[in-house]
């Protein structure tokens, strides 16, 4: 699927199928098992929720993917990004924060220290 760069979208998009946007959307984006590519004429101004995401033009709002972000050169986003992988190119333009933690997955338990105190029940060597 293909919105054209003379169209402009107010509101929620959402399908389940690979959408290249050229134009304007502004509002909330939600292809959560699908890819979603902005084109270089392409401006968004919305929540992005995709398995992957694209970016060759400009994203303001936050962007979720379940598989990866990837921001392409002359691509800008504006807004945070949480992703298990993040790729930024050289040119690319990026301000906010990025969470990579895989979601479902638990993370290490660290290890005790020497010389630290130990929370009860726990003993330190064998």
């Amino acid at each position: 699927m293909n919105i054209g760069k003379s169209v402009i979208i107010k509101g929620e998009l959402s399908g389940s199928e690979d959408l290249t946007i050229e134009g304007h959307v502004e509002g909330r984006i939600d292809l959560k098992d699908n890819v979603l590519t902005i084109g270089p004429n392409g401006k968004i101004k919305a929540e992005v929720f995709a398995k992957a995401v694209v970016v060759l033009g400009e994203v303001t709002g936050n962007v979720t993917a379940s598989e990866k972000v990837d921001i392409r050169d002359n691509g800008s986003v504006d807004g945070d990004i949480a992703s298990p992988r993040v790729a930024i190119a050289e040119g690319a333009h990026f301000r906010g924060a990025v969470d990579m933690q895989r979601s479902g997955v638990k993370p290490a338990a660290k290890p005790a220290v020497p010389g630290q105190p130990q929370p009860q029940g726990q003993k330190v060597g064998a």
